[in-house]
Formats: C-alpha cells, sequence, structure tokens
C-alpha cells in the first residue's frame, strides 16, 4: 500500500511539474541591431519583464543583429507569423507606405521633443495601418539625431559628388541621388563589411550606427547635421495577441509602455556619449559649415515636397497635426 501510494504521489508530482511547461508559450522577436545596442538591451528587458508579470508563461526570445531575419524581413516574418514579434526601422518600408518614412522628412522634427510630437501626431495613422497588415504596434522608441559620415573634409554639398553612399531607406537613397553620389542599400548589420572593404565611402546616420559600426576605423569625419531623428517600432502578429488570455496581454501592454519609457530616455541619455566615443577614437566631428548647412536644407525641401506629394492628404494632415502642437 505504502509503495502504491509512493508512485502514485510521484505520478501527481510530475504531473504538476509538467503543467507550467505545457501551459508556456515561447515567442520570437528578431531585430537588427547588435546585442549591446540600446535598442536590442531595451527589447531584451522588455521581455524580462512580460516574463516576469506572466510568471513565466510567456517567454520571448530576442534574436538581435539580424540573426534570425534581415531587416528588411522582418515586418513581413511577422505579419505572415513565422516570428510572433519583430522590431523594425520602420522608415525602411516607406515604398508601402509613405506615412511609414514621415519621421526621416529631412529637417521636419530633429530634437527629442519635436520627435515625441511627431510620433504622437502620426502613431494613430500609422498604428491604423498597422493594424490593417496584420500587426499591432506596442512601442516605438528613436535614435539619436542624424549626421554625415565621410572619408574625406566637406565644406559644401558639392563635395559629396562621387562618394559612394550608403542607402538604408528611400529618404537617404534620394540624397544619394541629388548630390551625385553613387548609392548603394547597406542594411546595419552589413555596415562594417561595407566600409572595411570599401563598398561605401559615405553614410547618414546616427551616432550609435556608426559606434556600432566602428566608423572610425575606415572614415574620418562625422558631420552632425541633424538631419532628422528615426524611429524603431516594435509590433506583435494581431492574431497571435488576441490568441493570448486577457491576463498576458495586459502583461504586454504594461511592459511595452515601459519600455518606450526607458528606450527614449535611453537614447538622449547616450546620444552625447556616442559622439565623445566618435572623437575618442580620432574621428573628426563638427558642425556643418553655413554653406554644407544650407545645401542640406534645400535638399531637405526637395524632400519634404517629395514626400507630400507621394503622401498626399494622409501626409499633409499629418504634417499639420504636428506643427500645430
Amino acid at each position: 500500500m505504502m509503495s502504491r501510494l509512493f508512485r502514485a504521489s510521484l505520478i501527481a508530482g510530475a504531473v504538476l511539474a509538467a503543467t507550467p511547461a505545457l501551459a508556456q508559450t515561447k515567442w520570437n522577436l528578431p531585430a537588427a541591431y547588435p546585442a549591446d545596442n540600446p535598442h536590442s538591451e531595451n527589447l531584451v528587458a522588455f521581455a524580462k519583464d512580460v516574463e516576469a508579470a506572466t510568471s513565466g508563461k510567456l517567454q520571448i526570445t530576442v534574436h538581435p543583429g539580424a540573426s534570425l531575419f534581415k531587416a528588411p524581413d522582418i515586418k513581413r516574418a511577422v505579419m505572415t507569423g513565422q516570428a510572433q514579434m519583430g522590431e523594425v526601422l520602420l522608415s525602411i518600408h516607406e515604398n508601402e507606405d509613405p506615412v511609414f518614412g514621415v519621421d526621416v522628412v529631412p529637417f521636419l522634427a530633429t530634437s527629442f521633443p519635436d520627435a515625441m510630437k511627431l510620433y504622437q501626431a502620426s502613431k494613430p495613422l500609422i498604428t491604423k495601418k498597422l493594424e490593417a497588415q496584420g500587426l499591432k504596434l506596442l512601442f516605438v522608441v528613436p535614435w539619436a539625431p542624424q549626421g554625415v559620415y565621410v572619408s574625406k573634409p566637406l565644406a559644401t554639398i558639392e563635395d559629396m559628388k562621387g562618394l559612394k553612399w550608403r542607402a538604408y531607406n528611400v529618404g537617404t537613397a534620394r540624397i544619394g541621388e541629388l548630390v551625385g553620389a553613387q548609392s548603394v542599400t547597406i542594411q546595419a548589420a552589413e555596415l562594417p563589411q561595407a566600409l572595411a572593404t570599401g563598398v561605401v565611402n559615405s553614410f547618414m546616420s546616427s551616432g550609435g550606427t556608426g559606434y556600432d559600426a566602428k566608423a572610425w576605423e575606415s572614415l574620418k569625419y562625422f558631420y552632425d547635421v541633424q538631419a532628422w531623428i528615426p524611429k524603431d517600432y516594435t509590433f506583435v502578429n494581431k492574431a497571435a495577441f488576441e490568441a493570448l488570455d486577457k491576463p498576458t496581454q495586459e502583461a504586454i501592454l504594461k511592459a511595452a509602455a515601459t519600455a518606450e519609457t526607458r528606450g527614449w530616455k535611453a537614447w538622449q541619455d547616450k546620444s552625447t556619449w556616442y559622439i565623445d566615443q566618435l572623437k575618442a577614437k580620432g574621428m573628426t566631428v563638427e558642425p556643418p559649415s553655413p554653406a554644407l548647412k544650407a545645401g542640406f536644407q534645400k535638399i531637405g525641401e526637395q524632400l519634404t515636397a517629395d514626400w507630400l506629394k507621394k503622401a498626399g492628404a494622409d501626409g499633409q494632415a499629418l504634417v499639420d497635426a504636428y506643427k500645430k502642437m
């Protein structure tokens, strides 16, 4: 009798131990940037917050450095259910919809407070467009203001003619075209190799991207143009989200709100640090000359006009709402 009771208790214990595992849900979250980039670190913290809030019921594995999907493929992977969540620089999908490129309209929002206003103005429309694609927006985090990395000094915009220019979205490709550079589409994960092998010798990005790519090993100058502040969007497959129970959904949304606040603060805190690191590594970091700045502003006016024409009434309404804030 005691033996049978002992065996029964072991079986019961095994069933109880297995129950949480059976109820456990495991999700993947592909991302495009290195593990030590603030965006990736913020995603890992988000995943830990969700796991803690659900007592391990939902576990999210972050895959940084484009290790699971390349940057341009992440959004499609989440839409089709190959991954449940994802983070992307939304402007790389401007060809799908011009509104996805609103935060890279040159000189529209060049400070963090203005970038937040632009996000708030654009969020309802972008949320609606993502939902039409089967995606639920969770949170948005900015990069630092964009500057120009280059292998030679730039006095005017004309000095950029003939450069091998890295493009990563519609706007940067158009800049290359307007200055007479040779544009090559290179995503962040491929940038270090492209610089090392001379495929490109100039690009526009944040201090963070330059630091990640060790730009100082190939290029010597960084002009702090502050052209725009792009943003990364983290979203979830809508059907996968709706299949979760209510407490788990609420845990995700709460962790997402925390991640957004944490991410904005991290980038504001680190923007100056990245610039200091570029200087410490030997790069010449300086503001653009008046002539160079004027050249970029002229290009900005052209790109803004192009974007407004493509974005139509939606784009104009969005910009008008932003300017009233």
